[in-house]
């Protein structure tokens, strides 16, 4: 498989992937990655190096005639999201990633693919190879954990860097530049419970909710998509209401950054009320299917008989716990005022876990807006601290404030005129880019985001358009030309 990826073109930039997509690279445990980073950059003789949390910078001097130009930072995060069907049997620890080619698509066996943000890493290793590529004096930075936490980007210390230009490879949509985008935070609500003996004379059911399109939770929030977790927890309030259903356990969602494809619960209802409630139960199904006909036509909810589980939570924190949750603000909370059609606020319910005695719920909330952030972060807590749940607010990062008069910005969109005969969107998006917070640092560097056609990122419908990322590729080549002088 990986061949016929190695002769997609650009070459160059196909086989740096395919290379890149066979070492195992989950967030948290980048060891692997990092040390194929280095020993990518020390095999072409460039200064390499690793800063205190594990971010692996590489220069490479500027290409003749290129001297007095501005230095550039090439920006991508060497991590992945790690997200796979519940019928895959794949370790991603241990194994590469399987690609295959569909069409203009190139995609992955039941896996997330790693073009977010691969593709981005892979188009920056394709410059530090080179031989005939003319760029000014280019500053490699791949940084760690941006997909779970941001700590690369964090942990990027002042003075590092020596770019006054950094163009950010982490962009999904090829006629998009970007130019800010939101910050986030996460909210996680735990509770313990008391487990009671399962009461006679009642049945088991599984109930899995599957088939969701998931994806990425800042960028496609705004499609209003089915979260596993907000369906699953409606089913069980009709039933809780209705036929007193008492729940024993709960597994929901997978990563914070990726929208709910999947949810699983065992619980048990009395026996006499068992036709009722599936009954019930049915018709609610059936209305929700089309609810999300449009939106989620794959989407399946399975009851199925089972053995009792020996232990139920107590009723008095499952009321609690079920009225949260369908209290608790999932999607959109607020448009941008200043921007038509960009998310400004937004929450994601994107892990919920019954078991053992123990509850916990995990968000990530999201804005280009600090006030509204912690507004919709505080209404979350407040839904959760009602129902007897501690809540931790944690991992806080800025957003990356919109320069009108970036000089990089203006030129990337004349660029791109030039080349396409029309116009880019120039906009930010509602997703955690690392801009944000290594501006934070680095106040005075001029920055731009973007990259080739990534659709279904954080999901295992992940895929990347080769004819966008050739596109990208003529893109990025003709900026390098093009980076203004020093002053």
């Amino acid at each position: 498989m990986s061949s016929e990826i190695r002769n997609i073109e650009p070459t160059i930039v196909w086989n740096h992937f395919a290379d890149l997509n066979a070492v195992p690279r989950p967030s948290k445990k980048e060891e692997r990655v990092i040390e194929f980073a280095v020993n990518f950059g020390k095999s072409l003789g460039l200064e390499t190096f690793t800063d205190k949390v594990g971010n692996v910078i590489i220069r490479k001097p500027a290409s003749a005639g290129m001297e007095d130009r501005k230095m550039v930072v090439m920006q991508g995060h060497l991590d992945m999201v790690h997200q796979k069907n519940s019928d895959t049997i794949f370790d991603f620890d241990k194994e590469g990633i399987k690609m295959f080619i569909e069409g203009d698509w190139v995609k992955a066996k039941g896996t997330t693919l790693g073009a977010d943000n691969g593709l981005g890493v892979a188009a920056i290793m394709a410059i530090l190879s080179s031989t005939d590529i003319v760029h000014p004096a280019i500053e490699a930075l791949f940084t760690i954990d941006e997909e779970t936490g941001m700590t690369g980007a964090m942990g990027l210390e002042a003075g590092v860097l020596q770019g006054e230009i950094l163009l950010n490879l982490d962009t999904e949509e090829d006629d998009e530049i970007g130019m800010g985008c939101a910050g986030g935070i996460d909210l996680t609500a735990t509770r313990n419970y008391t487990e009671e003996e399962t009461p006679k004379n009642t049945t088991a059911f599984s109930i899995s909710v599957t088939g969701l399109n998931g994806g990425h939770s800042g960028m496609d929030i705004i499609k209003g998509l089915g979260n596993a977790n907000k369906i699953m927890n409606r089913l069980l309030y009709n039933g809780f209401e209705h036929f007193g259903l008492r729940v024993a356990e709960i597994n929901g969602g997978s990563l914070r950054n990726a929208i709910p494809r999947e949810s699983f619960a065992s619980v048990v209802i009395d026996t006499v009320s068992k036709e009722p409630f599936l009954f019930e139960l049915n018709e609610l199904i059936n209305t929700i299917k089309n609810e999300f006909l449009t939106l989620e036509p794959n989407l399946s909810v399975e009851l199925k008989e089972i053995s009792s589980p020996e232990k139920v939570m107590d009723l008095g924190v499952q009321e609690g716990f079920i009225k949260a949750i369908y209290s608790a603000l999932n999607g959109v909370y607020r448009m941008s005022p200043d921007i038509e059609g960009l998310v400004e606020t937004s929450n994601n319910i994107a892990r919920v876990i019954v078991k053992d005695g123990a509850i916990k719920i995990g968000c990530l909330t999201r804005s280009s807006s600090e006030t509204n952030k912690y507004d919709l972060a505080n209404s979350l807590r407040a839904a959760f601290e009602l129902a007897g749940f501690s809540v931790e607010l944690s991992g806080n990062y800025p957003g990356w404030q919109p320069n009108v008069n970036s000089e990089i910005v203006n030129l990337v969109a004349n660029i791109y005129e030039e080349l396409h005969g029309e116009k880019a969107n120039v906009a930010a998006c509602h997703a955690g880019l690392e801009c944000g917070i290594l501006g934070q640092n680095y106040p005075n560097v001029d920055m731009v985001s973007f990259g080739p056609n990534i659709k279904g990122a954080h999901s295992p419908d992940e895929r990347a358009q080769i004819s966008s990322t050739q596109k990208f590729w003529k893109f990025l080549l003709e900026i390098l030309k093009n980076i203004p002088k020093k002053n």
